[in-house]
């Protein structure tokens, strides 16, 4: 089995504990626990859909209803399944769903998901609204945009409005409008990088994290500006790169008072370490220890998250 890149075994040096190090190796090489959560949109009843994937065998994850794990053999029987297929069950990592628990979306507010492909966070965000209100999801590939619009189709999502457009002009154009952001950033996506399959990290180097700082700068800067007065900011990303985390809020934090973190509601028992406060000799915003590293495990893939509120 391949060895991981030294460059970002360095990454793992520096960042993960001892007494954790030798789960977080592990997850590199064996397939994850399959992880789903019941869509209200489509299936009001659990029960029913619960029933209906018989025989599978879901464990519930403690702390957050609706959301269920099985081993990973059984992955491809959950997403062939007529449940999955119609749109009354979503596969995805208990990690990408913590963005959304953390925004804390209400029935009724405005709220902009500003990188919002393939759209799995943006129908829970649906969800959590129960499709009242304004969601604006703004996609700037166009071939990933048709793939948003046709998945919140499949999952019922009827409260949003989409948008093939830069993220980060959405600031300027729309400055201070919306309760809650969500900017789940492009990135280098490490916590897709699994040692069964070497091409998972053909993309990666240090230049590419370089390149994906230079990009999740520009739209914190632009989901900042979007923000109303007093609203919410969700900064998130799939990389355990500090480039790409810790050290884009600190240049956000450095340029302007109106933005401070804040702790993250956390309903699930997730693995995570919380934020840092210097890297590579870098002292970086005493608050990012409020952010949390959420670790890749047998059955969570590496993210992390910061909450953000705006001056009122």
């Amino acid at each position: 089995m391949p060895p991981l890149p030294p460059a970002f075994s360095d990454v793992l040096d520096a960042l993960i504990p001892s007494d954790l190090r030798p789960r977080v190796d592990a997850s590199y090489t064996a397939p994850k626990a399959v992880v789903f959560r019941i869509n209200p949109l489509r299936a009001p009843d659990a029960a029913a859909v619960l029933t209906a994937l018989a025989p599978l065998r879901p464990e519930p994850v403690a702390g957050v209803e609706g959301v269920f794990r099985l081993p990973a053999d059984d992955r491809d029987a959950l997403t062939h399944h007529p449940m999955a297929t119609d749109g009354s069950l979503y596969i995805q990592g208990v990690a990408s769903m913590a963005a959304v628990w953390a925004l804390q979306p209400q029935p009724g507010e405005e709220v902009l998901d500003l990188a919002a492909a393939p759209g799995g966070k943006t129908a829970l965000i649906a969800a959590s609204m129960a499709n009242q209100g304004r969601l604006a999801a703004v996609e700037p590939v166009r071939a990933r945009f048709f793939r948003l619009k046709a998945n919140l189709q499949r999952l019922g999502v009827r409260n949003a409005q989409l948008y093939l457009k830069d993220g980060a002009q959405v600031g300027r154009l729309v400055p201070g409008r919306f309760d809650r952001v969500l900017l789940d950033a492009p990135c280098s996506s490490e916590a897709q990088f699994t040692r069964l399959d070497p091409t998972s990290w053909a993309h990666w180097s240090p230049k590419k994290v370089r390149a994906s700082a230079a990009l999740q700068s520009r739209l914190l800067r632009s989901a900042a500006d979007a923000l109303k007065p007093g609203g919410v900011l969700i900064y998130g990303t799939c990389s355990l790169s500090p480039e790409e985390d810790e050290c884009v809020l600190d240049a956000l934090l450095r340029e302007r008072d109106d933005l401070w973190p804040e702790p993250l509601p956390w309903p699930v028992d997730l693995p995570a370490l919380p934020g840092l406060t210097a890297w590579r000799q870098q002292p970086l915003h005493p608050d990012l220890t409020l952010a949390r590293r959420v670790l890749p495990t047998e059955w969570t893939d590496a993210f992390f998250l910061c909450r953000l509120r705006k001056r009122g």
